[in-house]
């Protein structure tokens, strides 16, 4: 299903845009389920709601520009009242979530990490008792040597695969960088693992976001729920 048919998610991206008022300044994140949020603030500023976006990808700053949504950058902003995003994983407890599946990991923690409050939007299905058990890891890392880095982190248990378009041309973000999928194995703790790659050289970001998340707003069958940290 399209997630603009879904009427639950859109329900919880209603849920998380709702919390937005008059004259914040708000991260715009990236993914399918955020854009549905994005949407929501559009109807709200043509309604007369004064915001300013900080989108986190290339693509989302043309659906806010489309949708009339005035945009500025962490140039002019130095700090985020709130950022709404999605996620690929949330652990249940923690709200410590994996990201990156769109490709825009970076900008995502950069945006993140300069808001003071991040408002997670999914489904229930993103939900995991624990992060990396299924889903790979997303890396961005620097192109010159890629190979060297997949490997140093071949040496901390990962499986590292690099990302592709189509075409079987690597990926390439919006910063110009490469995304290794990193498999783990399910019995590693995320909280270290985050640690560790943070020290290999070669690497720019990781899609593990700990500590980062204020609340998640999570569509399902029942409705929509509210998780706080």
């Amino acid at each position: 299903m399209n997630p603009a048919d879904n009427p639950l998610k859109i329900a919880a991206a209603e849920s998380a845009a709702a919390l937005v008022t008059e004259g914040m300044i708000v991260g715009l994140g990236s993914g399918t389920t955020s854009a549905l949020a994005v949407s929501a603030l559009g109807r709200r500023v043509r309604e007369g709601l004064r915001i300013v976006g900080i989108p986190t990808s290339e693509s989302t700053a043309a659906d806010a520009r489309a949708l009339g949504i005035p945009l500025s950058s962490l140039t002019e902003e130095s700090q985020i009242d709130l950022t709404i995003d999605g996620a690929d994983e949330v652990e249940e407890g923690t709200l410590n979530l994996i990201k990156g599946h769109g490709g825009a990991l970076l900008r995502e923690k950069i945006v993140a990490s300069a808001s003071k409050r991040l408002v997670i939007v999914v489904d229930d299905s993103k939900l995991v008792h624990r992060l990396a058990a299924k889903f790979p890891v997303p890396v961005e890392v620097v192109p010159f040597g890629w190979q060297a880095t997949a490997q140093r982190l071949s040496r901390l248990g990962a499986k590292p695969s690099l990302r592709r378009k189509i075409d079987g041309e690597p990926f390439v973000s919006d910063g110009g960088h490469y995304i290794l999928d990193c498999a783990f194995e399910p019995s590693i703790s995320a909280v270290h693992l985050a640690g560790e790659l943070d020290h290999v050289v070669g690497v720019v970001e990781h899609g593990l976001f700990i500590g980062f998340t204020s609340e998640v707003h999570v569509a399902s069958a029942a409705g929509v729920r509210v998780l706080a940290s």
